[in-house]
C-alpha cells in the first residue's frame, strides 16, 4: 500500500515524524508484521536507511520487534499510539517547562535583561514599533504591554473581541489593577459582553461604545493598534501595529477621554 502524500503529511504534522518514518510505519500498518527489507520496498525507503527508521520508531512505541529470525516489526494499535505521544508530548512540555522555572532562578535572566536594557537605551525613538502578525503574536505583545503598565490602560475592541481579551487578559488586568492602574475598557455591548464584564467588576471599568475600532493605549506612552476588522479577518491572517511613542499615544488618549465622558457605564448586576 502507498500512502496518499496528503495522508503522509498529516501524519508528520500531528505525530512529529519524518518522511521516512511515516512511510515506513503505515507499510507496516498495511501489512501487521514484515521483515525491514520488505517494508523498505513497499514504503520506497533505502534499505540503508531503513533500520536506522525502524530503530527509531520502536524507541517512540509504534512498532514492536518481534523475536527470532528473520527480524521482524509488529504495528501498534493505532489508537495506542496517539496515547504513547500525547503521553511523551505531554511529559516533554513538563519537563520544558520545570526548566524554564529552574531558569528564573539563575542570573541568566539578569543578564538577559541587562542586555535588553542596554540594547534599548541605544534605540531611537523612532524605532521603537514593530508589526505583529496573527492574532497569537498580537495578544502576546498586548499581554506585555499591559503588564508594564505603571498609571493606566484604555482599551476599545469589538463585542467579540472584548469577549476573547476578558477571558485571554483577566489576569493581567487583575495584576496591574492591584498596582493601581487604571483600566478602562470600551466595546459595543451585547448580552454575551455584559455578562462577561461582571467578572471585571472591581477590576476595570467597561462602558458601552458604538465605536468601531481596535486598540490598546498604556500610560499615553505605547500603543497596540489592529489594523484589520477582526469578523473579516482568519485569526492567523490579523495583524496589528506596536508604536512606543508618547506624543502620538497622549494625543489619542485624550481624543478617547473625551469619547468616554459619553459612553454609558456597565454595571455587573
Amino acid at each position: 500500500m502507498i500512502a496518499r502524500d496528503d495522508f503522509l503529511s498529516k501524519l508528520r504534522r500531528y505525530f512529529g515524524l519524518n518522511l521516512y518514518e511515516v512511510k515506513i510505519w503505515t507499510a507496516l500498518l498495511s501489512r501487521g508484521v514484515s521483515t525491514a527489507g520488505e517494508l523498505s520496498d513497499i514504503a520506497n525507503v533505502p534499505r540503508s536507511r531503513s533500520y536506522d527508521v525502524l530503530e527509531s520508531l520502536e524507541k517512540k512505541g509504534f512498532i514492536v520487534m518481534k523475536l527470532g529470525k528473520p527480524i521482524k516489526y509488529i504495528a501498534v494499535d493505532p489508537e495506542e499510539v496517539v496515547e504513547r505521544v500525547k503521553k511523551n508530548m505531554k511529559r516533554e512540555a513538563d519537563e520544558s517547562v520545570s526548566r524554564l522555572e529552574n531558569l528564573k532562578k539563575t542570573d541568566v535572566v539578569d543578564e538577559l535583561k541587562n542586555l535588553h536594557t542596554q540594547g534599548v537605551e541605544l534605540v531611537e525613538p523612532s524605532d521603537l514599533s514593530g508589526s505583529l502578525r496573527g492574532r497569537h503574536n498580537l495578544y502576546n505583545h498586548l499581554e506585555l504591554t499591559i503588564r508594564g503598565a505603571e498609571e493606566s490602560v484604555t482599551l476599545v475592541s469589538t463585542s467579540s473581541g472584548i469577549l476573547r481579551k476578558m477571558e485571554g487578559l483577566k489576569q493581567v488586568f487583575k495584576e496591574v489593577s492591584k498596582r493601581g492602574v487604571k483600566v478602562r475598557i470600551a466595546a459595543p455591548m451585547t448580552k454575551e459582553t455584559i455578562e462577561a464584564a461582571k467578572e471585571l467588576e472591581g477590576i476595570a471599568e467597561v462602558r458601552d461604545t458604538k465605536l468601531k475600532a481596535r486598540f490598546c493605549i498604556v500610560d499615553g506612552k505605547e500603543i497596540v493598534f489592529m489594523l484589520m476588522d477582526d469578523g473579516d479577518v482568519h485569526p492567523t491572517y490579523d495583524v496589528g501595529i506596536w508604536i512606543n511613542t508618547p506624543f502620538f499615544s497622549s494625543a489619542l488618549d485624550q481624543l478617547f477621554e473625551l469619547a468616554w465622558k459619553d459612553m454609558k457605564k456597565v454595571k455587573a448586576k
